[in-house]
């Protein structure tokens, strides 16, 4: 029997990772219909194991960064621990929530003066802008501007910004205003109200930096799952990590696409996790902040790519870009390859994904 990792989360705490077996039989009454005729059973959420046949793995599961996060490696390894420490060291640094971060430092100081800040914040956000100007602003770290004007947290009377507060709040959304000195260390926002939040690439950092450190430890299988994203590294039983990419149409544990994958990290956004209806009108969490709007023209987007990084801010660009903008793009990135799903239902391919990709029968 395969293992299918699935990919669902987006909206933080709401998370939650189910191991989904694979398999063709007849007949069971607790089976699921899979979109496209397959059928796949949840064996339990939240934690389950994974074992190797030579090599045990143990699964634990932490909450950082407003998600959960899970990490499965050898039973004797000190994997997770190594991991939960490296989210929590970034999530210290780089939330835009704590009162006492680095970052809200900055974000205090906008319209007043420049901030020194750790070495790993400032690398951050310079790489942040960078893929702010390769995503033509579709990713843009000053969309914190706009935190007020969306509240999907809510359960009831969700809000919707009118025309007014978008138009008052936009002029605050420009990467290209944000001042960065390498030489003094500092960032500065120039004017007040301008904010910096970074959930949309800190998790790829810390992905990426606790890869690094398993690797100093000479840890090699073993797979990360924070919100959106999954690194896998080594292989499972000898084989490369299944992961599976969800139907945007149907609820979790539906999936449409398995990736078939090893020493890489599989970001996803979609727009099902979070979102509300008014008056007809789907209105999701996926806000593109040249117009303060949920974006438009897509579903889903998965991302795989080496650089965790990179994955997780480009989940969300390529989504606001819209496909085939995205698609060119991701065309063009070396390394990168794309799955999106446009807001008709039709999916589009990177061109050299083939080969990682199982399609579910029609």
């Amino acid at each position: 029997m395969d293992y299918v990792w699935g990919i669902f989360g987006l909206s933080g705490v709401c998370a939650v990772w189910m191991i989904i077996q694979l398999w063709t039989g007849k007949g069971n009454k607790q089976n699921k219909r899979w979109r496209g005729g397959g059928r796949c059973a949840a064996i339990s959420a939240m934690i389950v194991g994974c074992a190797d046949d030579s090599e045990p793995f143990v699964q634990s599961v932490d909450q950082i960064m407003g998600t959960v996060v899970v990490v499965t490696a050898p039973l004797n390894s000190n994997a997770p621990e190594l991991v939960f420490d490296i989210f929590h060291d970034v999530d210290a640094t780089m939330s835009e929530w704590k009162p006492n971060s680095p970052l809200t430092m900055v974000n205090n100081a906008a319209g007043k003066h420049p901030v020194k800040v750790p070495e790993d914040l400032f690398k951050t956000v310079k790489r942040s802008l960078e893929i702010a100007d390769l995503t033509s602003g579709a990713f843009d770290p000053t969309w914190a501007a706009l935190w007020g004007l969306w509240d999907f947290r809510r359960k009831n009377n969700k809000q919707i910004p009118t025309k007014a507060q978008l138009q008052s709040h936009l002029p605050l959304v420009n990467w290209e205003k944000v001042q960065l000195d390498r030489e003094q260390q500092t960032i500065f926002l120039p004017e007040g109200g301008m904010l910096i939040g970074l959930g949309g690439i800190a998790k790829g950092l810390a992905i990426d930096r606790s890869r690094n450190a398993l690797a100093r430890r000479g840890i090699e299988n073993y797979m990360i799952i924070a919100g959106g994203q999954v690194l896998v590294r080594g292989t499972k039983e000898g084989r490369p990590w299944r992961i599976g990419i969800r139907d945007p149409d149907g609820t979790q544990g539906d999936y449409f696409a398995v990736l078939n994958v090893t020493n890489t990290c599989v970001s996803t956004s979609g727009d099902y996790e979070n979102f509300f209806m008014r008056e007809g009108k789907r209105y999701h969490h996926i806000i593109d902040p040249r117009n303060g709007l949920p974006a438009i023209g897509t579903r889903s987007v998965t991302v795989i790519t080496p650089d965790a990084t990179l994955a997780d801010a480009l989940s969300t660009a390529l989504f606001v870009m819209g496909p085939t903008r995205a698609i060119k793009l991701v065309n063009n990135l070396p390394g990168v390859e794309a799955v999106i799903i446009d807001s008709d239902g039709q999916v589009l391919f990177s061109n050299n994904i083939a080969n990682r990709l199982d399609r579910l029968p029609d």
